[in-house]
């Protein structure tokens, strides 16, 4: 499935073969001629380095777009109209997120055989961020600050969103499981519908490892996760995802990008990721387990806290959910790398290092430190 001509994001913080075609300079002329409002020569600028579609930059007379291609399997027109609505919901609510473009049939989804796409104006500012891993911290706190408080603005916007939750688990960062009062039960019962995770976990000592992981932190979290407002999140709130101002220290957030993961969940599940994304070197875990960025987890929450106020109950919360954020999504990429792009090695990756190697790092005296940090930070 993957294409060599150009290099993508790897798991390690490598750069690999992407897992799906680059978009060609044919595909993409052939495609914006069912968009009224594209009209000319195109030309694509830049491939992006995401492994988990296709997406580029493209140079129109209607000015640059960003267009972006997915497998039928990872997204069908219905699953990525869910994303379309919540982004138009948002940007009616004056969030700055990049229009969408429609075609002939009036849709944002546009669908050719086996690919489903997308068309988007392109964002205000610069892609301050744009080669950062996502899981690589930023340096910047003043960048920090204010990613957290558009993050809090993104969430009074959201306030009265009610779609249902997300049709699918592939690729989306939902909290299911985390939110269960008995997540083995829970990811049980969804098994028979997820055909490729089921086939994946038969080769593994899930529901031991499951207990083991979550155990520390569920019994303690759960039971104010149950009485948390539902929210729909963007679930992938990482600085690379944002649009700058410019490169100074005082750069502000001047577009949002990227709503592939959103889902129904919580405010605080989002804040949990922005902070397991921006705040935490995952990618340097396998040469030491000092890769908290505290001061940069503070700049969040501080950010977020200046626009939507957080009780001391909330960072207790915070604190006790961030080991457990990440376990719906990473189960989901092991569905995704093991069912589509049949990929044992990234699967295992995904098992081994990300679902249960996260959860593991909170109880080294780092972890530790950094949880402690945000219980009690005033």
């Amino acid at each position: 499935m993957n294409d060599p001509t150009h290099l993508a994001h790897g798991l390690v913080g490598d750069n690999t073969p992407p897992d799906w075609p680059a978009l060609g300079a044919d595909e993409v002329g052939d495609l914006l001629r069912d968009y009224p409002s594209v009209t000319g020569p195109t030309r694509i600028r830049w491939h992006s380095p995401r492994p988990l579609s296709a997406a580029c930059l493209v140079e129109t007379d209607a000015g640059v777009l960003f267009v972006k291609r997915h497998h039928h399997r990872v997204r069908t027109a219905a699953t990525l109209g869910e994303e379309h609505r919540f982004i138009a919901h948002l940007r009616d609510r004056g969030m700055p997120i990049p229009g969408l473009l429609r075609n002939v049939e009036r849709s944002t989804v546009s669908t050719r055989g086996e690919w489903v796409y997308e068309a988007h104006q392109c964002a205000a500012g610069i892609d301050l961020y744009r080669e950062l891993i996502s899981w690589e911290p930023l340096s910047a706190c003043s960048h920090a600050f204010n990613a957290g408080s558009m993050l809090a603005g993104l969430h009074h916007a959201a306030t009265d969103y009610h779609a249902a939750q997300r049709n699918t688990h592939i690729l989306v960062a939902r909290s299911d499981l985390i939110q269960a009062a008995d997540p083995v039960a829970t990811l049980t019962a969804q098994l028979p519908q997820r055909p490729g995770l089921e086939h994946y976990l038969r080769d593994r000592h899930w529901q031991h490892d499951l207990h083991e992981l979550l155990a520390p932190w569920h019994p303690v979290v759960q039971p104010a996760l149950a009485r948390q407002l539902p929210l729909w999140t963007h679930g992938d709130w990482h600085v690379s995802n944002l649009y700058w101002s410019d490169d100074s220290a005082s750069a502000t957030v001047s577009n949002v990008l990227d709503f592939g993961l959103c889902a129904r969940n919580f405010a605080l599940f989002d804040l949990a990721t922005a902070i397991e994304r921006n705040a935490i070197a995952w990618l340097e875990l396998d040469h030491h387990t000092d890769i908290a960025h505290p001061d940069i987890a503070h700049a969040l929450i501080d950010g977020y806290h200046q626009q939507r106020p957080l009780t001391q109950a909330d960072r207790d919360v915070l604190a006790n959910l961030l080991p457990l954020v990440h376990v719906d999504f990473a189960l989901s990429e092991i569905e995704y790398y093991h069912a589509i792009t049949q990929s044992p090695a990234n699967a295992d990756l995904a098992y081994d290092a990300f679902l249960c190697g996260h959860a593991a790092w909170f109880h080294t005296r780092h972890g530790q430190a950094l949880l402690r940090g945000i219980r009690n930070a005033d």
